[in-house]
């Protein structure tokens, strides 16, 4: 029944913080992207063989929390961490009220899941984020730190609230303190007598951070490689922990810098992901340290990334739940679209606990779903999901890192060209916080095979990029069926307008000029009812082409290796003109990755020689017009496991390979 609005309801609606508009969120595809489980490997989330102890270690003294008073079962030393944390003279004599201690003698806390058994157990370290320090924060990992348990692993949530609260450049000390926490827990292997005396394998360790704590478990992996601190050498390091892989779970990125520079991190396995309706960490920041992981030498080492749409910042920790501002969330952020929080907890369990199993315990089984989210349907929550994949044996051929020449390729010898195409250029990635960039370059790419003219169903021969290989690249790389093509694409909202019609005859017959120099106008998106942009939501698909020194040819669809969506729309807050303010797009530009196993080239044609491969091209033939973002293309020789099923599940047909323009997609 549609009632009046009232004198207080008209007030309401003219306050700042009054009426919301109509719930927006991008159509969920994830009946379709989701239908099917393929993935052959037990559930990650079911609990495990172990029964699950329980205790506590920390100092005995703490005034603000009795477990880490009353409750210890092991005792620890504070440590000093003043080189690392510097709080103005006020703050710190309030905090140091407050805790009883400054940093001078910070606590070695922790609360520990573990197995009953023998061992020895990997070890698993949580770390939480900044949050109001009188909210205690290590508490929210228990649905973590009882799963891992029963599965076999020692999970230990570390408290660091005494850090917590309205202090800025202590992310490196968050850092370091972990690893003070794994000297205690070499202590504790040690020791006889203690409850983990021969039951820790200090060779298998994995770092898990939220927040703030995800930024700093790079550090951590960072300063285990090294003899002094950074910022002053006076502070000597002799960890050389076996860290093995790290979490980072919608993680800041650059609030400390070591001489200025981000932090890198080399030789371990990473794992990030991000919900696309955090209001805290409003963009993809655990992208850059993504980008900056890097393997030096062949390894079981691979990265992955994950963008979750309508998780949130907070419901990754039971304590925070969905307030990321605080208790002023529900008056800033429009909480009506996230992800019921089990669910969020879910997703976090399946890829934590399969991570974990894959890189501490070598379970091969679970890594194509690093690789290809769709394997795992019946497992992950029905959102929608952008995931991104590198393991160490990538070699990139371009990455548009390397100078201004929009023809030349990463590698020596290899060039690029266009066919036809509407636009074509280099430029960073951008998040949606305006003026802010994903310190990562790519090339955009846009297409309109129309032709211009009263006649509006005449198209032209499809357009291209393409990518030129040097003559012994392929033999010298030893690109052969084991091996695969890999690279980084995702769809913008953009759309070219169509092509200008061709001046001679042969060309008025049906060739479309395919030099396609010069820019073109992008077409202006038509206008919904509301006056808002009305945007096409189809997925783009396009055919990926190889050719060898001969001639021969093989071609495979884009979408048989995953979903090409359009950006996905999002509204963090609850008024649309704070949003307008802040966000430069309301969507984040997050890159796919795609692999594709060279088998399934020769497959297609027999006759393809891949030790001779000339040629890889992007044949924009499946959707008339669009706009697609590439980067990072190169080859690898992955671990035979991560392509497991990398062809369409047995029973199903071949999605169609041909080249014909369909008129699915932008029109």
């Amino acid at each position: 029944m549609n009632r009046p609005l009232t004198v207080a309801s008209l007030l309401l609606c003219a306050l700042p913080l009054g009426c919301r508009g109509a719930l927006r969120l991008a159509p969920d595809d994830s009946a379709t992207v989701l239908a099917e489980h393929r993935l052959d490997a037990p559930d990650p989330t079911i609990p495990g063989p172990y029964r699950v102890r329980t205790l506590y270690y920390g100092s005995g003294t703490d005034r603000r929390r009795a477990e880490y008073r009353d409750s210890v079962a092991i005792r620890t030393d504070p440590v000093d961490a003043s080189k690392l944390v510097s709080i103005e003279p006020k703050a710190a004599k309030e905090r140091k009220r407050y805790w009883g201690f400054g940093p001078d003698a910070y606590p070695l806390n922790g609360r520990v899941w573990y197995p009953e058994g023998d061992g020895p157990f990997p070890l698993v370290l949580v770390v939480h984020g900044n949050h109001d320090m009188k909210d205690f924060s290590d508490p929210g990992y228990a649905y973590l730190g009882e799963l891992l348990a029963s599965r076999g692993y020692i999970v230990v949530s570390v408290d660091m609230n005494f850090i917590n609260g309205a202090i800025r450049g202590e992310n490196d000390a968050r850092g370091w303190l972990l690893l003070k926490h794994l000297e205690a827990w070499r202590g504790f292997h040690a020791t006889e007598g203690n409850p983990f005396h021969g039951k820790v394998d200090l060779d298998r360790i994995a770092l898990i951070g939220h927040s703030r704590g995800g930024e700093a478990v790079g550090h951590a992996a960072a300063f285990n490689r090294l003899k002094h601190y950074p910022d002053d050498a006076s502070l000597e390091f002799d960890f050389g922990f076996g860290i093995q892989a790290l979490v980072a779970i919608a993680p800041v990125d650059g609030q400390y810098k070591p001489t200025g520079r981000p932090v890198p991190v080399e030789d371990v396995s990473y794992l990030v992901f991000h919900g696309s309706h955090d209001g805290d960490v409003t963009t993809f920041q655990g992208l850059k340290q993504y980008q900056r992981v890097s393997f030096t030498r062949p390894g079981p080492w691979f990265k992955a990334a994950v963008y979750v749409y309508r998780a949130n910042h907070g419901q990754w920790n039971t304590v925070w739940g969905p307030n990321d501002n605080g208790r002023r969330s529900g008056r800033i952020l429009d909480l009506r679209g996230l992800l019921d929080p089990a669910d969020q907890r879910r997703f976090a369990e399946v890829y934590i606990s399969a991570f974990l199993d894959a890189t501490l315990r070598g379970d091969r089984r679970y890594l194509p779903m690093f690789r290809d989210h769709r394997l795992i349907g019946g497992w992950l929550p029905k959102t929608m999901y952008i995931t991104r994949f590198q393991e160490s044996s990538f070699r990139s051929l371009l990455s548009f890192e390397e100078d201004i020449d929009l023809t030349t390729g990463g590698v020596p010898g290899v060039t690029l060209r266009g066919d036809s195409l509407a636009s074509w250029k280099e430029a960073p990635v951008p998040y949606r916080v305006r003026d802010a960039v994903q310190d990562n370059n790519a090339v955009w790419i846009g297409w309109n095979n129309r032709i211009a003219g009263e006649d509006t169903t005449r198209v032209g021969p499809p357009a291209s990029f393409v990518v030129t290989l040097p003559d012994t690249l392929a033999a010298s790389w030893r690109l052969d069926r084991n091996a695969a093509l890999s690279f980084l694409l995702a769809p913008t909202d953009a759309v070219p307008s169509p092509r200008k019609a061709p001046r001679d005859s042969a060309a008025a017959a049906g060739d479309s000029g395919r030099e396609g120099k010069g820019k073109r106008p992008e077409r202006k998106a038509r206008k919904d009812k509301d006056g808002r942009p009305e945007k096409d939501r189809e997925p783009v698909d396009l055919t990926i082409e190889v050719a060898d020194a001969a001639g021969e040819v093989a071609r495979v669809p884009l979408s048989r290796y995953g979903v090409a969506r359009k950006p996905l729309e999002t509204h963090v807050l609850r008024r649309s003109d704070r949003e307008k303010q802040r966000f430069a797009t309301l969507h984040e530009l997050v890159l796919q990755t795609y692999t594709i196993p060279l088998a399934d080239f020769a497959e297609a044609n027999p006759a393809l020689d891949l030790g001779r491969l000339r040629e890889v091209r992007f044949v924009f033939d499946r959707t008339r017009a669009g706009t697609v973002v590439l980067d990072d293309l190169g080859f690898a020789t992955p671990d035979p496991a991560f392509l497991a099923d990398a062809a369409p599940a047995p029973g199903r047909p071949r999605p169609e390979e041909s080249t014909t323009p369909h008129d699915g997609g932008t029109p």
